[in-house]
Parts: C-alpha cells; structure tokens; sequence
C-alpha cells in the first residue's frame, strides 16, 4: 500500500455558487429592526438626559452636532442591518451545512455533517414570540458554536435539527 496524495484541479471541484442557498426567514428581520430601534432609542435618550442634566458649556453648545452625529450613525447602522439581512442564507445539503452572511464583508461558513458533535436548537423570548428559532452547530475542539444559524422558523428549524442529529448518530 503506498501513500498516494493526487493533486485536485480546480475545474474538478465542486462549485459552492451552484448551491441554492435559502433566505432566512423575513420575520427575523422584524427582530432585527426591534433591536436597532431600542438601541438607537437609547443613545438618544442618554443624549437627550445629558442636555438636562450636563452643565458643560461646551456640551450644551455642541449638542446638536452630537444628537445629529448619533442620528445620523442610527439610521446608517439600520440601513446597513438591513442590506445585510438579505445576504444571510443557507443550505442544508446531504453531506454538509453551508451558511452565508455579510454586507461588506462577504462569508460563506461550511461544516461538514461528520464533523459535527453537537446541535442546539435555542429559542428567545422575541424569538418564540415570532415563531423562530436558532441552530447552533458544535464540533470538535471549539469552545462556542461553530455555526449559528438565526432566524429560522421554528418547524423548520427542528427538521433539520432532527435530520442532522440522525445523520451524527448513524441514523441517516
């Protein structure tokens, strides 16, 4: 038996772009959009305490540059989130995970199904209230998830936590 390490060319290998990815869900944007307006609605809510209470003569003559700056870093933050929100996409494929994500920066995570040692299936309290949940996919010599998929509708989101848990356990 020798050992034997074949060099793969590049127009035989599998194209990730031909996997058609699946939008998360549209009600995960509604989240998203909850979470912005609440910590918009506090920067603005500390600035706007500050011009009450700050005696600074310089903060009370620059406050609206400050409260303009703040409002204008809000609506650019959640016009971002959601440009980005319609990047988030995934597939579940025979063999493994693909996740893809990011604006800017453009990511596409995948793990293989025989790498993963764990799934965790986790539910917030706006997230039950939207009917969503979030996959979480572990494998070996990690200490967090190597994968977390948000955003996904509940029923959906258990299928694949039932069929991935099939496959690691030999069932699949």
């Amino acid at each position: 038996m020798g050992f034997s390490n074949s060099q793969i060319h590049n127009d035989a290998l599998p194209n990730v772009e031909d996997v058609e990815l699946l939008s998360i869900s549209k009600q995960y944007l509604k989240i998203i959009v909850l979470n912005k307006v609440v910590m918009c609605l506090a920067f603005v809510s500390v600035l706007v305490l500050g011009k009450f209470f700050v005696t600074k003569a310089g903060f009370q003559e620059g406050f609206w540059y400050i409260f303009s700056i703040v409002v204008g870093f809000c609506l650019l933050n959640f016009g971002l989130a959601i440009l980005a929100f319609k990047k988030r996409k995934y597939a579940i494929r025979e063999h493994d995970v693909i996740y893809a994500k990011g604006l800017l920066i453009n990511s596409i995570t995948t793990v293989p199904i025989s790498r993963i040692q764990h799934i965790e299936e986790s539910r917030s309290w706006l997230s039950r209230q939207f009917n969503l949940a979030t996959l979480n996919l572990y494998t070996a010599g990690e200490s967090g998830s190597d994968l977390s998929i948000k955003g996904l509708p509940y029923q959906e989101a258990k299928q694949i936590n039932d069929y991935i848990s099939s496959r690691i356990n030999g069932n699949g």
